[in-house]
């Protein structure tokens, strides 16, 4: 029996893998279920490029070989489209990886069911790996490819490969490569981090480089940007994108204030924040995202006796999370929530007689004054937030 003859099996349910509808729509529920990113571009766009990049493998179904000799210009497309759409890389391949582990899970189910033997379902699955690494370089190549052709201001290709390599790789260039860019070598300069890939989207100062790196808009700019909004640079809604803004730093410290405003920009996509902010405005909110399981901690030790299913109890933990917004302003905690200071006087005291404190007294938290709101405010935004890590409660 010939190697051909070994793969027929697991090559015959490939193939009709490939022209099941329903497991296409499996790959799509895959890919946008791990990546938010991808799932906000609509059904549509990932069914359509699931659908190209299946079609393409038809003929390396029929072999299981010859990896480097197939068509992967649908996976170039894809890297492109999500360039131009303005998907982070980290969610492109989020999304890629999801939609081939669910397709190597179809198929091992599916080979078990025809009694495929292990040792022959084993080879099949490496070379679906081996087929599945490819898919993942050429949409990185497509995705890189289509970053290199959008214009950076004052600049063109070989500025946003520049910023790429001091921002994302951490490595300074030549001085005259600096020096051709419009940088100094011993200048100061403000990282900018935009929610964006639109370089029209922003109004930025005339000098400094700005491109799109990972699919968003970055910058070093000499002078702060005044005012984020452009006309027409606005997202759904009408409000302009976020965009975060790092104090002058040396290039040499460029890296670390880039990924600082990166994770800033997330925070701040993630509490519905928009226009221009600087780094240091969500500082505290940064940090404590940094530190998942600890918040987790805190929140089990302070609203361990919360239930997150009753909305009574989360109509609590919004109402303290309000005041402390507000500054411990009962009058202004109303005002945001739509009530009466009385109603915000009452939900706290009803939130002290379950879980023991408040964020009303004046030493809580196993801490006085200042530390103890930070305390407060932290354990409730960890309970409150869908995505947060369980509230941790030790065995009773």
């Amino acid at each position: 029996m010939t190697v051909t003859d070994q793969r027929e099996p697991v090559a015959g349910i490939l193939r009709a893998m490939a022209a099941d509808a329903d497991v296409r729509g499996e790959l799509v529920h895959a890919a946008r279920a791990h990546s938010p990113d991808v799932a906000r571009l609509g059904e549509h766009d990932t069914r359509r490029h699931v659908t190209a990049m299946v079609r393409a493998a038809g003929g390396w179904l029929g072999t299981l070989d010859r990896v480097d000799e197939q068509d992967f210009g649908a996976a170039l497309g894809l890297g492109a489209d999500r360039a131009a759409q303005g998907v982070p890389m980290t969610s492109v391949l989020r999304g890629v990886q999801a939609g081939l582990t669910r397709a190597v899970e179809i198929t091992v189910d599916r080979s078990r069911s025809a009694g495929v033997p292990d040792r022959m379902l084993l080879t099949a699955v490496l070379r679906l790996k081996e087929y599945g690494d490819a898919v993942e370089r050429h949409v990185i190549n497509g995705y890189r490819a289509a970053e290199r052709d959008v214009p950076a201001p004052g600049g063109g290709a070989a500025r946003a490969r520049l910023l790429r390599q001091v921002l994302v790789n951490g490595v300074l260039p030549a001085p005259r490569d600096l020096a051709g860019a419009g940088l100094r070598p011993d200048g100061a300069y403000h990282c900018l981090v935009a929610d964006t890939h639109d370089p029209g989207a922003l109004r930025l100062p005339g000098r400094g480089i700005a491109a799109v790196v990972e699919g968003r808009l970055v910058g070093l700019l000499p002078c702060r940007p005044q005012d984020a909004v452009a006309g027409t640079g606005t997202v759904a809604g009408g409000v302009p994108p976020l965009a975060v803004v790092s104090p002058a730093v040396p290039l040499a410290g460029a890296g670390a204030a880039y990924h600082l405003c990166l994770r800033a920009l997330r925070v701040g996509a993630r509490g519905g924040r928009h226009g221009l902010l600087d780094l240091t405005d969500l500082a505290g909110e940064t940090a404590l995202a940094e530190q998942p399981v600890l918040g987790a901690y805190l929140s089990g030790r302070l609203l361990g006796a919360l239930d997150p299913a009753d909305d009574f109890h989360r109509q609590l933990a919004l109402t303290a999370l309000a005041f402390l917004d507000h500054g411990r302003r009962l009058d202004q905690a109303a005002a945001a929530l739509f009530t009466h200071p009385n109603t915000v006087r009452y939900r706290l005291a009803r939130l002290r007689q379950i879980t023991g404190g408040s964020p009303a007294d004046p030493a809580s938290a196993g801490s006085p004054g200042p530390m103890a709101a930070l305390h407060w405010w932290w354990a409730l935004s960890t309970w409150l937030r869908p995505d947060a890590e369980p509230p941790f409660r030790p065995p009773s």
